[in-house]
């Protein structure tokens, strides 16, 4: 499979959750990817929990259920080992719909409401830092030429 080349920041839509042009941060420093959800709840054998991020009322708030999930425990940027809660979903970027284990954390201090890491993006991206809304920019690029003109 060819790589493709992606910035350090970008928009996805993340289709099983309903969510798009979501900022991403592509973070080569972190091994997971994680989304900033709050409220964490475990319950009747499911996760409940809020989504955040202010540049999207329609979304900032939105309550999702996982019936499926696992507990990991991730190492944070300062060095304090974190249980967390990691569900499967996945991400379309460039066009194309691929598979990404998310963790649950709560990220308010954080300016991404996703973040990005080297499991999801070994074999399948380069990051060059220099660019920023690679997938972001040729899906408007699509959407824009997909228009017929009279």
């Amino acid at each position: 499979m060819e790589k493709i080349v992606i910035g350090r920041f970008d928009k996805a839509d993340f289709p099983a959750l309903q969510l798009n042009d979501i900022a991403i941060k592509i973070d080569t420093g972190a091994y997971t990817s994680s989304i900033h959800c709050d409220n964490i709840i475990e319950k009747d054998d499911a996760i409940h929990c809020t989504f955040l991020d202010d540049e999207h009322p329609l979304y900032n708030g939105k309550e999702f259920v996982f019936d499926d999930y696992d507990i990991v425990f991730v190492r944070s940027s300062n060095g304090i080992i974190q249980k967390r809660y990691q569900v499967q979903s996945n991400i379309k970027l460039f066009g194309k719909i691929f598979k990404i284990s998310l963790s649950l954390s709560s990220r308010q201090e954080m300016r991404f409401p996703v973040l990005i890491g080297r499991k999801f993006l070994t074999k399948k991206f380069i990051v060059d830092t220099e660019l920023i809304d690679v997938s972001y920019n040729k899906k408007l690029d699509e959407d824009t030429n997909s228009i017929k003109k009279p």
